[in-house]
């Protein structure tokens, strides 16, 4: 069974859909129990990072998530549920993530030329660096869909794919039984749920 962490923040229906189409049954649960029942976790996230961390805080689903992932439970965070499984974000001051991948995140102003639109949104290419369990049913150059203002700073033997947007910006992470996305699987058509069931039938 895989859960869906609710802790406030997230596109959850259209994320629950997207499962659905695929013929997998999640459940979307703010229950600490469920989370620790369930085969896999996925965290996802959209909005400011300060206020999401405050959220995983206060409910207590961030202390869940960090035990079971730390113990190997597969987990995938999509957009700003990539971003908080990093150490700490730079979004309007300083603030601390799950810590369950090394790294920062940080705006994209910092790096992409000063005529390109913030927040980055529309369809770009996946540039796939290495292998990863997501990428069992997608080839490099598929498109998918990003909606974000800041970008995950990690150690490149992290990054799984890249996508240009006058940089090239992390979009895929990967680190043993952690997983992450910047795009929205849920809004990438064909090629999201092809990664949405890679992770599902990652072991």
């Amino acid at each position: 069974m895989i859960a869906i962490a609710d802790y406030g923040v997230g596109n959850l229906f259209s994320l629950k859909s997207s499962f659905a189409a695929i013929g997998h049954e999640v459940t979307v649960t703010a229950d600490a129990d469920a989370l620790r029942a369930a085969d896999k976790l996925i965290l996802p996230g959209v909005g400011a990072f300060r206020d999401a961390a405050a959220k995983l805080d206060s409910s207590g689903l961030g202390a869940v998530v960090r035990e079971e992932a730390t113990a190997g439970k597969p987990l995938l965070g999509i957009c700003l549920g990539m971003q908080l499984l990093f150490e700490k974000s730079y979004e309007y001051g300083e603030y601390e993530g799950l810590g369950l991948l090394p790294g920062e995140i940080r705006p994209i102003s910092d790096v992409i030329p000063r005529d390109l639109k913030i927040p980055h949104i529309g369809w770009n290419s996946l540039s796939l660096k290495k292998d990863s369990p997501l990428f069992r049913f997608i080839r490099n150059g598929d498109h998918v869909y990003f909606v974000h203002s800041y970008y995950a700073r990690t150690d490149e033997r992290l990054v799984a794919a890249t996508a240009e947007y006058g940089a090239e910006l992390t979009a895929v992470v990967g680190l043993n039984n952690v997983y992450g996305c910047q795009f929205h699987p849920e809004k990438s058509g064909e090629v999201g749920l092809n990664i949405l069931r890679a992770f599902c039938e990652e072991t």
